[in-house]
């Protein structure tokens, strides 16, 4: 028998984004010195705003909190404005009291892509591990940037971004020409080893997805299908 995931239907996208930061906070509270696994994209943006109110109104401490990053574009540095480092300061670090030291994102202009691989995964088994992982799900129901294949990879590495996920992305971008075509993600055995998951989806476009994900069959042609052998994971969906 598989877990049980906790799928939850919210009315809105603040409500999605109130619900997840609650999920957090509550992390926070129980470990102030917690490792989570954070995520980029439109999705965790509300969960983000919400929990910057939370710091802001003196209801959360992020001093202790070590923060790591599912994944980076090859070839962005942290200072360009579609890079994920730079997401991450403009949407949560520069807004709470977080160690920047102990903010965590792959380098994408890694001279070595296997070594900085590597050395991810290094530093997150010397942090004792991920206590949340924070996930979107992508159209082709990718995690991370673990594309659909014919089998799953366990370790951080790099990856060739499905056409989908580049058109997907390409919104962000002038044209999609300059959308990168490869990234460094966490790998699918290092998600799976975080304590506690939470998936958050929004939009219609995601709904037949999100559910093929959570009771179809589990096959790497649907990287997201692992998280039902996960036994913590909380689901989050708004059509908004």
């Amino acid at each position: 028998m598989f877990p049980l995931i906790r799928y939850k239907i919210l009315d809105t996208y603040e409500e999605l984004g109130r619900t997840g930061a609650k999920i957090i906070a509550a992390q926070i509270a129980e470990k102030p010195n917690a490792v989570l696994g954070l995520a980029t994209g439109s999705s965790p943006v509300s969960i983000y705003q919400s929990l910057i109110a939370d710091y802001r109104a003196g209801k959360l401490d992020f001093s202790k909190i070590t923060s790591v990053n599912l994944d980076e574009y090859v070839g962005l540095g942290g200072d360009h404005p579609q890079s994920y480092r730079y997401f991450m300061q403009k949407n949560l670090f520069d807004h709470v009291n977080i160690d920047p030291a102990k903010t965590f994102v792959p380098n994408g202009l890694a001279a070595d892509m296997t070594a900085e691989c590597a050395a991810y995964d290094e530093r997150i088994v010397k942090l004792g591990g991920i206590d949340l992982q924070l996930l979107g799900i992508g159209l082709d129901g990718h995690i991370g940037f673990n594309e659909p294949a014919d089998s799953f990879t366990e370790e951080t590495h790099v990856v060739s971004l499905h056409p989908s996920t580049v058109e997907a992305n390409a919104r962000f971008f002038e044209s999609a020409d300059q959308v990168p075509r490869s990234a460094i993600t966490l790998g699918i055995g290092s998600i799976m080893r975080a304590r506690k998951i939470l998936l958050i989806a929004n939009g219609p476009a995601k709904k037949e997805i999100l559910e093929k994900a959570i009771s179809g069959p589990i096959t790497p042609r649907l990287p997201a299908s692992i998280l039902r052998l996960h036994p913590d994971v909380t689901v989050l969906y708004t059509e908004e």
